[in-house]
């Protein structure tokens, strides 16, 4: 007789929580919430989580504050986030940044895959390999055989060591058996400046940027670094197409939370950030980005994110970077 009342008392709490949970998601939110974004304001991180956070108001009703924290290659905003509440007011957007820099950094205040929970993808962002007009190449196979005709005669130019547009030469100089020199900069514009005046001739520069300087002849497009073709530049070829098969980095865009938000707040979230990113409106707006949107569950983006920490950190060792 205990043992049955025990049962049913049992059964009544957990009738009990999941109603309160599942109250809670449908109440939620009744107050602001915080977009934390461990970039600093401007370039596409900071619009995408703007553009994200004011859609995600219209539909709440409710303001989103999109807080910007950068620095340390983005280890302050995402130390600050994951001692963030986890009650589903403290949302952070990702990127390649976090799965890269436990690879390049000794001292990370934050487990990427212990400290959050993943909630959604949003979307990617092709890169183009390009060369300033005065290197005799035009293709990716013409780019090679340069390149190994002159062992540490071409420079690559980067945003800083241990950055995706630098891990991405590292990769190109890996899969294609050469030795592009790696010159890096304070700073992505600074590369790019430099690249225009032909101090140096390569860079792995995302479309965003690249666009309007190939459009003007300044710099020329060799391929993209996605695996598929972009339909933003649909005439150009694949890296993994001209040869380095299985070449793949994009920029991407995703959404977690602190670890210990309740499981039925990040569903809801996957849902409001998933309607956000198919607003026509908002796919417009995307498309002057040259960001593709893509979505999946959380569980989809859990398993990307610890594939991607696994890919850098390969480049990492191939290239023989010293963690700072």
């Amino acid at each position: 007789m205990r043992s049955a009342r025990s049962a049913a008392v049992l059964l009544l709490a957990v009738f009990v929580g999941v109603g309160a949970g599942l109250s809670h998601a449908q109440s939620y939110p009744d107050k602001p919430v915080r977009m934390i974004l461990p970039y600093p304001a401007g370039g596409s991180y900071d619009a995408i989580a703007r553009l994200t956070g004011q859609k995600l108001a219209e539909g709440w009703g409710q303001q989103v504050i999109v807080d910007n924290r950068p620095g340390a290659a983005g280890r302050i905003g995402m130390e600050f986030a994951a001692k963030a509440a986890p009650d589903g007011y403290n949302l952070v957007m990702l990127g390649n940044n976090q799965t890269i820099v436990p690879s390049v950094h000794k001292k990370v205040p934050y487990d990427l895959v212990q400290d959050f929970a993943p909630v959604a993808m949003l979307g990617t962002l092709s890169n183009i390999l390009v060369v300033h007009p005065s290197v005799p190449a035009n293709s990716v196979a013409e780019l090679i055989a340069l390149a190994k005709a002159k062992p540490r005669g071409l420079t690559f130019g980067s945003g800083g060591t241990g950055g995706i547009t630098h891990l991405s030469g590292e990769l190109f100089n890996s899969m294609a058996q050469v030795e592009l020199v790696h010159v890096p900069y304070k700073g992505g514009a600074l590369a790019v400046n430099d690249l225009l005046g032909g101090q140096i001739q390569i860079m792995f520069l995302n479309m965003l940027s690249a666009m309007p300087h190939i459009k003007s002849g300044k710099l020329k497009p060799l391929a993209v670094t996605s695996l598929k073709r972009s339909r933003f530049a649909p005439e150009l070829p694949t890296l993994d197409e001209s040869g380095l098969k299985g070449f793949d980095v994009v920029e991407w865009y995703a959404v977690g939370v602190p670890r210990g938000t309740p499981k039925e707040l990040v569903a809801r979230l996957n849902g409001d950030l998933g309607k956000a990113m198919t607003a026509p409106d908002v796919r417009d707006k995307l498309d002057k980005l040259s960001v593709d949107v893509t979505l999946g569950s959380s569980a989809d983006l859990g398993a990307f994110i610890e594939a991607d920490i696994a890919k850098y950190a390969k480049i990492v060792k191939d290239a023989g970077i010293q963690p700072d």
